[in-house]
C-alpha cells in the first residue's frame, strides 16, 4: 500500500512516543489519536519501513469508553490531522487511563528493553501544603494548568505556535490549556514573531517573561535575567531561559520522593552518610544535590556535575551553605569517567559511603557512565528519568554491575501528553 492509502485498524496497545498499535494484515501501524480498544480510520503516512508503517487518524469508527473532547479543542478528532497541534497527546483520554497507558509504557520497557522484573507504580503530582496541613496548590482534577514553561516556533511568515503533529509545520493557536492561566494568556497576546523560537517562562514570583530566539542568534549572557524558583521549602537562582521543571510541581514532587525514598532506604539509619562523598549528576541549577545536603546535614560533601556554565555558576550560589558542596563545569561522561581514573584510595572510601544521584537528560546516561559509576561502588545510587525506555536500558546496566532496585515510581507530571517521569533508588544486590 501507499502513502495516502485510508484502511480501518483495531488498536491493540499503547507505545512508547504517544502513539498506539494496530496491525494491517500482519505489519505493525503506528497511529496517534487513538486508544486501546478502539477502530479507527486512518490515513497511511510512511510505508517505507519493512517492520512498520505509520498512520493518522481521520475518525473514530468506535469509541473507548474512556474517551472524552480533547481538552484542547484545536487538536481534537474532528480537526484535519495536518491543523492539530502537537504537545497534548493524550489530552483526548481520561485522566486515569492516561495514567494506565503511561504505566503499561513503564512496566513493558522494563521488561522487554531493561529485562527486569521490577513493580512499578504511577501517581500524580504531590500537593503542596502549608504547615498547618492546608493545600497552597494541588494538580486539576483535568490535568490542565501545569505549564510553567511553553516553548513555541516561529515560521519564516512570522507564524507563532507549536509544530503539527510529528511535522515541522507551524500552527497558529489562541489557547494552550496544558499551560497556567498567566502564560496561556501571554501567548495569546503573542503577535507577528522573528522566525526562530519564542519562550513564555512564568517563574515563581508569578510573572511571565517572553523570551524571543530569533534563528541564528545568541543570547548575550550579559542581559540574561535570573530568576527566583521555589522547591521543597528552598529558593534557587536560575536563568529565566535555563532548565527548571516545567510543572508547576515537578520539582516539589521529585525533591520529595528521592527524599523519601533516601530515607526509607537508610543505612545504619543514615539516609545520606555525612561522611560520605554525593554526587549529582546532571545536576543543572542544584536541585537534587541541595536535597542530599538537606538530609545530610551542614557539612555533607556534595558535588554538582553539569555541562551548562551559567547553570553551574547558579548552582555554586544555590549550595552555598553547605561547606562540602562544589558546582563542577563539565560533561557528566568525561568528567565521571576521570574521577573512576584518579579517585584515591580515601576519596574511594568517601564514595562507598556516598549516594550518586543521575538526573539525565531524555536520552538517559548511557552504558558507560553507568558503568563507571557502579565501578566507584557508591553505597546508593538514585536515578531520575524522563523517558522509561532510556530509564529501563540503563537499569539493566546498572543490574549487570550488581545493582538493583526494588521498584519504580513513575509520576504523571506531564498530564495530557505521553511524557512521564520515575524514580529507582538503587542498592548493590
Amino acid at each position: 500500500m501507499d502513502v495516502g492509502s485510508i484502511i480501518d485498524l483495531d488498536i491493540t496497545g499503547v507505545a512508547h512516543g504517544g502513539v498506539f498499535v494496530a496491525r494491517h494484515e500482519g505489519r505493525v501501524v503506528f497511529v496517534p489519536d487513538a486508544i486501546p480498544g478502539e477502530r479507527v480510520r486512518a490515513r497511511l503516512t510512511d510505508t517505507s519501513k519493512k517492520s512498520f508503517w505509520r498512520a493518522e487518524t481521520l475518525d473514530v469508527l468506535d469509541a473507548a469508553p474512556t474517551r472524552r473532547p480533547h481538552v484542547w479543542a484545536p487538536a481534537d478528532i474532528d480537526v484535519p490531522p495536518e491543523r492539530r497541534p502537537g504537545g497534548a497527546d493524550f489530552g483526548h483520554i481520561d485522566l486515569a487511563a492516561q495514567r494506565e497507558l503511561k504505566l503499561d509504557v513503564v512496566r513493558d520497557a522494563l521488561a522487554r528493553i531493561g529485562r527486569l522484573e521490577v513493580p512499578a507504580t504511577i501517581s500524580s503530582a504531590t500537593a503542596q501544603r502549608d504547615t498547618d496541613g492546608s493545600v497552597l496548590a494541588e494538580e486539576t482534577v483535568d490535568g490542565t494548568g501545569w505549564r510553567t514553561r511553553l516553548s513555541l516556533h516561529v515560521d519564516d511568515a512570522g507564524v507563532v505556535g507549536p509544530f503539527a503533529q510529528r511535522s515541522h509545520r507551524v500552527v497558529p493557536v489562541e489557547s494552550m490549556p496544558l499551560a497556567t492561566p498567566a502564560v496561556e494568556r501571554a501567548l495569546a497576546s503573542l503577535g507577528v514573531g522573528r522566525p526562530g523560537h519564542i519562550d513564555l517562562v512564568q517563574a515563581a514570583d508569578g510573572a511571565v517573561r517572553i523570551l524571543p530566539r530569533p534563528a541564528g542568534e545568541r543570547p548575550d549572557p550579559a542581559v540574561r535575567e535570573v530568576v527566583v524558583e521555589q522547591a521543597a521549602g528552598r529558593s534557587f537562582r536560575v536563568d529565566a531561559g535555563g532548565f527548571w521543571q516545567v510543572h508547576r510541581l515537578a520539582a516539589h514532587t521529585l525533591t520529595g520522593v528521592v527524599a523519601r525514598r533516601l530515607v526509607e532506604s537508610a543505612v545504619e539509619g543514615l539516609a545520606v552518610d555525612p561522611d560520605g562523598w554525593h554526587l549529582d549528576l546532571y545536576g543543572g541549577v542544584g536541585l537534587f544535590a541541595a536535597t542530599l545536603g538537606d538530609l545530610g546535614g551542614g557539612s555533607t560533601r556534595v558535588t554538582s556535575v553539569e555541562s551548562d556554565v551559567r547553570a553551574t555558576e547558579h548552582a555554586g550560589r544555590n549550595l552555598a551553605e553547605w561547606v562540602g558542596a562544589r558546582a563542577e563545569t563539565a560533561r557528566v561522561d568525561r568528567w565521571i569517567s576521570a574521577l573512576r581514573a584518579s579517585a584515591s584510595a580515601s576519596q574511594r572510601a568517601r564514595l562507598a559511603r556516598g549516594v550518586v544521584l543521575l538526573d539525565p537528560p531524555r536520552a538517559g546516561a548511557g552504558r558507560q557512565v553507568v558503568e563507571d559509576v557502579a565501578a566507584l561502588d557508591p553505597r546508593t545510587v538514585v536515578y531520575v528519568a524522563c523517558d522509561p525506555v532510556a530509564l529501563a536500558r540503563d537499569l539493566g546496566t546498572f543490574r549487570e554491575a550488581g545493582y538493583l532496585s526494588d521498584r519504580v515510581d513513575a509520576f504523571d507530571l506531564f498530564p495530557n501528553s505521553h511524557h512521564v517521569e520515575a524514580v529507582a533508588v538503587l542498592r548493590r544486590g
